[in-house]
């Protein structure tokens, strides 16, 4: 387990982190790579969307183009600070503190589910992944994007030491033992030499 998939530490990271956190994170992930994950997410106007790990909202925001029912969760409360400074506590977005592992909601409360940015600090994936299927409806599309495991062993063993990085086949593991079926996974990077984020797009089983 790396030493940001501890949920304290995790915490004492972001507390500081989202002082700048919306000037670093286009570096690694962008408005145009947002668009394309949601294109490929495929939600409704009507569809209810939970945000798992949103942080500051800027997967949020995007959500807000395809649909107004959105909500957003996340652990930190400085990161919903943020989020709040940008929407409000009464604007469009209900926001949540609270764990991927043990989701506020009932069976099947949402059409859809995203997470952008989070499942690389979940000490267990699997458990939260089964989270996320089981407030996600059947045939309910849940969209995940993580970091990209490294290609040279050096570099993976390094950022495994920090937090999550997995392949496609790492994800199809873990996307099969929460019972979720995968439609396609894809590769989305900023730049050139910037880390390079694996998207997955799954579904509830009917």
């Amino acid at each position: 387990m790396g030493i940001l998939e501890n949920k304290a530490r995790a915490q004492v990271f972001y507390k500081y982190l989202s002082n700048v956190y919306d000037e670093i994170n286009p570096f690694v992930w962008n408005a145009e790579m947002r668009a394309e994950a949601l294109d490929l997410f495929d939600v409704d106007e009507d569809d209810r969307v939970l945000d798992v790990g949103c942080g500051t909202g800027f997967g949020t925001e995007g959500l807000l183009e395809h649909t107004e029912r959105v909500h957003g969760l996340d652990q930190s409360p400085h990161q919903l600070k943020r989020a709040h400074g940008k929407f409000g506590r009464d604007g469009p977005v209900k926001f949540y503190r609270g764990d991927a592992e043990r989701l506020p909601f009932e069976d099947d409360t949402f059409d859809a589910l995203w997470s952008s940015g989070s499942i690389e600090y979940w000490p267990d994936p699997v458990a939260a992944l089964r989270e996320c299927r089981r407030v996600t409806e059947p045939g309910g599309n849940v969209l995940v994007v993580g970091p990209d495991a490294p290609k040279t062993s050096v570099v993976g063993r390094l950022a495994d030491a920090i937090m999550l990085f997995y392949d496609e086949d790492e994800a199809d593991r873990m996307f099969a033992a929460a019972d979720l079926d995968v439609v396609e996974h894809r590769i989305q990077q900023a730049n050139p030499g910037s880390p390079r984020a694996i998207t997955t797009l799954a579904r509830v089983p009917e």
